[in-house]
Protein backbone atom coordinates (compact mmCIF):
# COMPACT_ATOMS: atom_id res chain seq x y z
CA UNK A 1 0.00 0.00 0.00
CA UNK A 2 1.21 3.34 -0.85
CA UNK A 3 1.93 5.91 2.00
CA UNK A 4 -0.34 8.71 2.47
CA UNK A 5 0.88 12.62 2.67
CA UNK A 6 -2.19 14.61 3.74
CA UNK A 7 -4.92 13.53 1.21
CA UNK A 8 -3.04 12.38 -1.77
CA UNK A 9 -1.32 9.29 -1.88
CA UNK A 10 2.77 9.23 -3.29
CA UNK A 11 4.06 5.57 -4.73
CA UNK A 12 7.07 4.56 -2.80
CA UNK A 13 10.37 4.43 -4.89
CA UNK A 14 11.30 1.05 -5.94
CA UNK A 15 14.82 0.27 -4.37
CA UNK A 16 16.29 -0.53 -7.58
CA UNK A 17 15.42 2.93 -8.55
CA UNK A 18 16.88 4.52 -5.99
CA UNK A 19 20.14 2.57 -6.92
CA UNK A 20 20.44 4.26 -10.15
CA UNK A 21 20.99 7.81 -8.38
CA UNK A 22 24.38 8.76 -8.48
CA UNK A 23 25.78 10.44 -4.88
CA UNK A 24 26.69 13.56 -7.45
CA UNK A 25 23.56 14.03 -8.39
CA UNK A 26 21.90 14.89 -5.13
CA UNK A 27 21.77 17.60 -3.08
CA UNK A 28 25.01 18.69 -1.81
CA UNK A 29 25.34 20.42 2.09
CA UNK A 30 26.86 24.42 2.15
CA UNK A 31 30.99 24.46 2.24
CA UNK A 32 31.49 25.16 5.80
CA UNK A 33 34.43 25.76 5.41
CA UNK A 34 33.90 28.68 2.77
CA UNK A 35 31.80 30.41 5.36
CA UNK A 36 34.34 30.37 7.83
CA UNK A 37 36.77 31.66 5.94
CA UNK A 38 34.53 34.49 4.39
CA UNK A 39 33.83 35.93 8.19
CA UNK A 40 37.78 35.78 9.00
CA UNK A 41 38.78 37.50 6.12
CA UNK A 42 36.32 40.49 6.42
CA UNK A 43 33.88 39.97 4.28
CA UNK A 44 30.96 42.52 4.49
CA UNK A 45 27.40 41.82 4.00
CA UNK A 46 25.72 42.97 0.82
CA UNK A 47 25.57 46.47 1.11
CA UNK A 48 27.87 47.48 3.55
CA UNK A 49 31.73 48.62 2.55
CA UNK A 50 34.45 46.13 3.52
CA UNK A 51 36.90 47.15 5.63
CA UNK A 52 40.49 45.78 6.02
CA UNK A 53 42.00 45.37 9.45
CA UNK A 54 45.26 45.99 10.84
CA UNK A 55 46.48 43.56 13.86
CA UNK A 56 48.34 44.87 17.18
CA UNK A 57 51.62 42.31 16.81
CA UNK A 58 51.92 42.19 20.93
CA UNK A 59 48.25 40.88 21.26
CA UNK A 60 47.30 39.65 18.14
CA UNK A 61 43.97 41.78 18.44
CA UNK A 62 42.84 43.01 15.10
CA UNK A 63 41.44 46.42 14.78
CA UNK A 64 39.09 47.62 11.34
CA UNK A 65 41.10 50.37 9.73
CA UNK A 66 37.95 52.58 9.84
CA UNK A 67 35.03 53.08 11.90
CA UNK A 68 31.50 53.23 11.06
CA UNK A 69 31.38 57.16 11.99
CA UNK A 70 34.43 57.57 9.49
CA UNK A 71 37.67 57.62 11.94
CA UNK A 72 40.58 56.26 10.36
CA UNK A 73 42.74 54.24 12.34
CA UNK A 74 46.21 55.99 13.07
CA UNK A 75 47.95 53.40 15.25
CA UNK A 76 47.97 50.56 17.02
CA UNK A 77 49.09 49.50 20.70
CA UNK A 78 49.34 47.57 23.76
CA UNK A 79 48.73 48.99 27.44
CA UNK A 80 50.93 46.85 30.02
CA UNK A 81 51.14 46.71 33.67
CA UNK A 82 54.10 45.69 35.57
CA UNK A 83 53.00 43.47 38.75
CA UNK A 84 55.49 42.01 40.55
CA UNK A 85 57.76 42.49 38.36
CA UNK A 86 56.00 40.78 35.49
CA UNK A 87 54.87 43.02 32.55
CA UNK A 88 50.56 41.94 32.55
CA UNK A 89 49.20 42.51 29.21
CA UNK A 90 46.17 44.30 29.81
CA UNK A 91 44.42 45.55 26.68
CA UNK A 92 45.31 46.08 23.01
CA UNK A 93 44.39 49.91 21.31
CA UNK A 94 43.73 51.71 18.33
CA UNK A 95 43.64 55.10 17.67
CA UNK A 96 41.58 57.01 15.30
CA UNK A 97 41.09 60.04 13.91
CA UNK A 98 39.47 62.60 11.50
CA UNK A 99 42.24 62.81 9.69
CA UNK A 100 40.69 65.46 6.89
CA UNK A 101 40.07 67.85 9.99
CA UNK A 102 43.34 66.59 11.84
CA UNK A 103 44.70 67.61 8.35
CA UNK A 104 43.62 70.93 8.33
CA UNK A 105 44.81 71.63 11.63
CA UNK A 106 48.09 70.69 11.66
CA UNK A 107 48.28 72.34 8.22
CA UNK A 108 47.12 75.65 9.79
CA UNK A 109 49.99 75.76 12.03
CA UNK A 110 53.09 74.11 10.73
CA UNK A 111 53.73 75.14 6.91
CA UNK A 112 56.56 72.77 5.83
CA UNK A 113 56.63 69.36 6.91
CA UNK A 114 59.27 68.06 9.08
CA UNK A 115 61.27 65.14 8.24
CA UNK A 116 60.39 63.47 11.19
CA UNK A 117 57.39 63.75 13.84
CA UNK A 118 57.65 66.75 16.48
CA UNK A 119 56.46 67.60 19.73
CA UNK A 120 54.68 70.36 18.08
CA UNK A 121 52.95 67.77 15.97
CA UNK A 122 51.79 65.80 18.73
CA UNK A 123 50.60 68.56 20.83
CA UNK A 124 48.21 69.68 18.15
CA UNK A 125 46.64 66.18 17.79
CA UNK A 126 46.25 66.54 21.79
CA UNK A 127 45.16 70.18 21.85
CA UNK A 128 42.70 70.86 19.24
CA UNK A 129 39.26 69.11 19.42
CA UNK A 130 39.53 67.56 16.28
CA UNK A 131 37.27 64.07 16.66
CA UNK A 132 39.31 61.15 17.99
CA UNK A 133 38.73 57.81 19.15
CA UNK A 134 41.07 55.25 21.17
CA UNK A 135 39.13 52.26 20.86
CA UNK A 136 40.86 49.60 23.64
CA UNK A 137 40.19 45.74 23.43
CA UNK A 138 40.61 43.91 27.04
CA UNK A 139 43.09 40.92 26.51
CA UNK A 140 43.85 39.96 30.27
CA UNK A 141 41.18 37.21 31.59
CA UNK A 142 41.37 38.41 35.67
CA UNK A 143 40.29 42.51 34.46
CA UNK A 144 37.60 43.72 36.80
CA UNK A 145 35.24 46.95 35.96
CA UNK A 146 36.33 47.93 39.53
CA UNK A 147 40.28 47.66 38.15
CA UNK A 148 39.73 49.23 35.27
CA UNK A 149 38.37 52.46 37.12
CA UNK A 150 41.15 52.54 39.13
CA UNK A 151 43.93 52.42 36.77
CA UNK A 152 41.80 55.27 34.95
CA UNK A 153 41.82 57.19 37.88
CA UNK A 154 45.36 56.66 38.51
CA UNK A 155 46.56 56.76 35.09
CA UNK A 156 44.28 59.89 34.01
CA UNK A 157 45.35 61.74 37.34
CA UNK A 158 48.49 61.48 37.05
CA UNK A 159 48.30 62.88 33.46
CA UNK A 160 45.96 65.94 34.12
CA UNK A 161 47.97 66.82 37.02
CA UNK A 162 50.99 67.27 34.70
CA UNK A 163 49.27 69.40 31.85
CA UNK A 164 47.70 71.30 34.36
CA UNK A 165 50.64 72.77 36.25
CA UNK A 166 50.68 70.35 39.04
CA UNK A 167 47.40 70.67 39.80
CA UNK A 168 45.22 67.34 41.11
CA UNK A 169 41.43 67.01 40.20
CA UNK A 170 40.85 64.12 40.96
CA UNK A 171 36.77 64.48 40.64
CA UNK A 172 37.59 65.18 37.09
CA UNK A 173 39.18 62.22 36.71
CA UNK A 174 36.53 59.44 37.84
CA UNK A 175 34.13 61.33 35.85
CA UNK A 176 35.32 59.08 32.53
CA UNK A 177 35.03 55.56 34.20
CA UNK A 178 33.28 56.42 37.83
CA UNK A 179 29.75 55.51 36.38
CA UNK A 180 30.20 52.52 35.38
CA UNK A 181 28.45 49.22 37.13
CA UNK A 182 30.98 47.31 38.93
CA UNK A 183 28.52 44.68 38.03
CA UNK A 184 29.74 44.74 34.34
CA UNK A 185 31.98 41.56 33.04
CA UNK A 186 35.08 42.85 31.07
CA UNK A 187 36.05 39.30 29.55
CA UNK A 188 38.87 39.07 27.04
CA UNK A 189 37.57 40.61 23.75
CA UNK A 190 35.11 43.53 25.89
CA UNK A 191 35.39 46.68 24.03
CA UNK A 192 36.07 50.29 25.72
CA UNK A 193 35.84 53.17 23.35
CA UNK A 194 37.16 56.99 25.02
CA UNK A 195 35.95 59.81 22.23
CA UNK A 196 36.98 63.37 22.14
CA UNK A 197 33.87 64.82 20.37
CA UNK A 198 33.95 68.43 18.62
CA UNK A 199 33.74 71.06 21.18
CA UNK A 200 35.94 69.41 23.75
CA UNK A 201 33.62 66.30 25.28
CA UNK A 202 34.59 63.51 25.68
CA UNK A 203 32.19 60.29 25.53
CA UNK A 204 32.65 57.03 27.27
CA UNK A 205 31.60 53.58 25.81
CA UNK A 206 31.74 50.43 27.54
CA UNK A 207 30.31 47.22 25.33
CA UNK A 208 28.27 49.49 23.61
CA UNK A 209 26.99 51.53 26.43
CA UNK A 210 27.57 55.07 26.40
CA UNK A 211 28.88 55.52 30.35
CA UNK A 212 29.18 59.38 30.81
CA UNK A 213 29.47 61.93 28.31
CA UNK A 214 31.73 64.92 29.89
CA UNK A 215 32.62 68.35 28.56
CA UNK A 216 36.18 69.24 29.60
CA UNK A 217 38.96 70.74 27.19
CA UNK A 218 41.46 69.36 30.35
CA UNK A 219 40.26 66.09 30.48
CA UNK A 220 40.08 65.48 26.59
CA UNK A 221 43.92 66.94 26.76
CA UNK A 222 44.78 64.60 29.76
CA UNK A 223 43.29 61.47 28.51
CA UNK A 224 44.71 61.66 25.45
CA UNK A 225 48.13 62.84 26.81
CA UNK A 226 48.43 59.30 28.44
CA UNK A 227 49.00 57.76 24.83
CA UNK A 228 50.44 60.50 22.59
CA UNK A 229 52.42 62.50 25.21
CA UNK A 230 56.16 62.43 26.77
CA UNK A 231 55.81 59.38 28.42
CA UNK A 232 53.31 57.40 26.40
CA UNK A 233 51.31 54.05 27.63
CA UNK A 234 53.39 52.42 24.17
CA UNK A 235 56.30 54.47 22.62
CA UNK A 236 55.89 52.06 19.36
CA UNK A 237 52.77 53.38 18.96
CA UNK A 238 53.28 56.99 19.88
CA UNK A 239 56.18 56.56 16.91
CA UNK A 240 53.17 55.19 14.26
CA UNK A 241 50.89 57.76 15.04
CA UNK A 242 53.32 60.13 14.39
CA UNK A 243 54.14 59.10 11.18
CA UNK A 244 50.69 58.96 10.46
CA UNK A 245 50.55 62.74 10.96
CA UNK A 246 53.58 63.36 8.76
CA UNK A 247 51.43 61.78 6.05
CA UNK A 248 49.14 63.74 6.02
CA UNK A 249 51.82 66.58 4.40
Amino acid sequence: MAPFIGERAVEATPKDDIAKFKTSELPQPPMVEKEVKGVETGVCKEGKEEVGTETEPKTGVSFPVKLEDGKQLNAVGMRKKSVLGLGIKIYAFGVYADKEKLKEVLKSKISTAPEKPTKQMYEIAIDSDVPMTMKLVIVFSGLTMNMIKKNFDEGLGASIKKINGGRKNEDLANKVMGAASDAIKLSPGSVIEITKLPGFVIRTKVKDEVISTVESELLCRAYFHMYLGDDPFDKDAKERFGASLLSLF
